[in-house]
């Protein structure tokens, strides 16, 4: 029972994918390109995390762990770059040296 619940957990975060991959692509914004990139490394963490609890192991945390921050610093970077045209600013412009 707890299996066939865990696949069908599956199944759906794949869809949820799929559809988040067709707004990566399609757009129409900047924004919504990246709101669809953060959910798909969103999706793909709990996607670990079934797989997880299906092969009944934690051998996977590190992996997760190492997934959902590189998803955060990707997404803070392009949506400063986004809102600044860049990612990281140069101290000295703000002192006028």
């Amino acid at each position: 029972m707890v299996s066939a619940l865990l696949t069908a957990a599956l199944v759906i975060l794949s869809l949820a994918v799929l559809a988040c991959t067709y707004r990566l692509i399609k757009g129409p914004t900047r924004p919504d390109r990246i709101a669809a990139l953060d959910t798909i490394g969103i999706n793909l963490l709990a996607m670990i995390a079934v797989i997880g609890m299906l092969l009944r192991t934690q051998d996977f945390i590190e992996i997760i762990l190492v997934i959902g921050i590189l998803t955060f610093i990707g997404t803070t970077a392009l949506a400063r770059y986004i809102e600044r045209g860049v990612v990281i600013e140069r101290g000295d412009d703000e002192h006028g040296r």
